[in-house]
């Protein structure tokens, strides 16, 4: 068994704003190693932009092995399917089993499903991306096109309607409860008004409670028929989490603490959509922020010094390709449109990108 004195489990945006850090400021002691299911980290908010025709695969994405050399970290690249938190031991698929005195989790979150009974339907979820492109992929290379249901009406859903509107024959967009729950009423209507006029059929307060054959049930209603969907819908734990040891909430997340540690093994931390912390969301602009907090807090420990706390911000801004190079912005209670607005997202996307490309 190998053995680290810090293992960061997943290469989610906290983990990618640590290595960024360590590899430009200062990289704590002892023997370190990412572990990361690809030798890419693919960023989510260049996701309907790729599919859009926008951007290519390399755009969107980071290369994990030179930004692991610049910033002196091992490079594991092993897919990670059990943890013992008392031993700190991760069971890695192929076998192996690594260890260390301190972990870190940025492991995101799986793509909630219904149930399903038989297998007439397929099915395509947005996480893990190499998949969910892989999938698509082959799904276009079919001589005929096919109607297609996008489950979640939240960001992910509503940037993927908008950019895959005019690439299927027919597109319904399903909602368990109100289209982009949660937003502001401003950014609710332009959202309305984009997939309107793109020809997305949405079924607002209509939860998908089962995937019958070729249909899909909301209650005892057929509510849609087809043989393709993609699943953008809330965030499911990874089952291993609950099984770890590791204190979780009522739905299998990791609870931490403002130190981001976790709330019963505090030689463990956690961020991202795998976390558990009142107030802060799941999403990336939230595990962003809590990079450079966790960042120092895990020097810290190697170092044996007081730890940070972190406080979720109140507000976040929301930007949502269209799929025509636009977007829609939504700041509090303001929301806007149109191509400036692209070309503001793109700026920050593609700036994210740059800042993590870093020469090995």
């Amino acid at each position: 068994m190998n053995h680290y004195d810090l293992i960061l489990l997943g290469a989610g945006h906290a983990h990618l704003g640590v290595l960024r850090r360590w590899a430009l400021v200062e990289r704590p002691p002892g023997r370190i190693a990412l572990l990361s299911a690809g030798d890419r980290a693919w960023y989510s908010g260049m996701l309907p932009g790729l599919l859009a025709g926008r951007f290519a695969p390399a755009d969107c994405s980071i290369e994990l092995a030179a930004l692991c050399r610049a910033a002196k970290v091992e490079l594991i690249v092993a897919s990670a399917q059990g943890l013992d938190a008392a031993q700190r031991q991760v069971q890695l698929a192929d076998g192996r089993a690594l260890a260390a005195r301190w972990l870190s989790l940025n492991l995101g979150a799986a793509v909630a499903c219904p149930p399903q009974r038989g297998a007439a339907m397929q099915l395509l979820a947005v996480k893990p991306f190499a998949e969910f492109l892989a999938g698509w992929h082959a799904w276009q290379a079919e001589p005929q096109p096919q109607p297609l249901a996008i489950l979640g009406g939240g960001a992910a859903g509503v940037e993927l309607a908008l950019a895959l509107a005019d690439q299927v024959p027919e597109l319904s967009l399903f909602c368990a409860g109100q289209l982009l729950d949660g937003h502001n009423a401003g950014l609710h209507l332009r959202a309305w008004g984009h997939l309107r006029r793109r020809r997305v059929r949405v079924r607002e307060h209509c939860p998908i409670d089962l995937i019958d054959g070729e249909r899909l049930l909301s209650g005892e209603e057929p509510v849609w028929r087809g043989s393709r969907l993609l699943l953008a819908s809330g965030a499911r734990a990874l089952p291993w989490l609950a099984e770890s040891g590791l204190a979780c909430d009522a739905h299998g997340f990791v609870q931490i603490g403002a130190t981001l540690q976790s709330a019963s093994h505090p030689a463990v931390f956690a961020v991202g959509d795998c976390a558990s912390l009142p107030g802060a969301r799941r999403s990336g602009v939230y595990a962003v922020r809590q990079g450079p907090v966790l960042a120092a807090n895990l020097a810290a420990v190697l170092r044996g010094q007081a730890l940070r706390r972190y406080r979720p911000q109140r507000h976040s801004l929301a930007l949502l390709a269209t799929g025509d190079g636009g977007a829609l912005m939504g700041w509090r209670q303001w929301s806007a449109d149109g191509q400036l607005c692209g070309r503001w997202k793109d700026y920050l996307d593609q700036s994210f990108i740059r800042r993590h490309s870093l020469p090995g």
